[in-house]
């Protein structure tokens, strides 16, 4: 974890390590959406961000619409746990790409890549 929660960590006098947190997962889609704002605003990329859930509560972390093109973002603290695209929205967004971020792919997410 990284600055992106240093006040909720701060206010709550809680500084545990985050692999010992109950709101760990709560603080890592914090961090990247919060850095993700950073890199996207840094490289000059016009995106539209939304956020994505059912009254069944499937959601999606994190929407970027990007000429015309849709890319949905999970994220997750945890490298153990399986994710599948919510069934809700693959069937209403059938084309959108759906990417997972976990701890050990999160430079791709946050780093500029060749091409873009």
């Amino acid at each position: 974890m990284r600055a992106g929660a240093g006040i909720r960590i701060s206010v709550l006098a809680d500084f545990r390590q985050p692999e010992t947190r109950a709101d760990a997962g709560a603080l890592w889609e914090n961090y990247l959406i919060s850095e993700r704002m950073k890199h996207l605003d840094a490289a000059k990329r016009w995106v539209h961000t939304y956020f994505w859930r059912t009254k069944e509560q499937q959601e999606i972390d994190l929407i970027e619409e990007e000429d015309g093109n849709l890319t949905a973002w999970e994220f997750k603290f945890s490298i153990r746990k399986t994710v599948k695209k919510p069934s809700a929205f693959a069937s209403a967004y059938p084309d959108a790409r759906f990417t997972v971020i976990t701890p050990e792919n999160v430079d791709f997410f946050l780093l500029p890549q060749p091409g873009r």
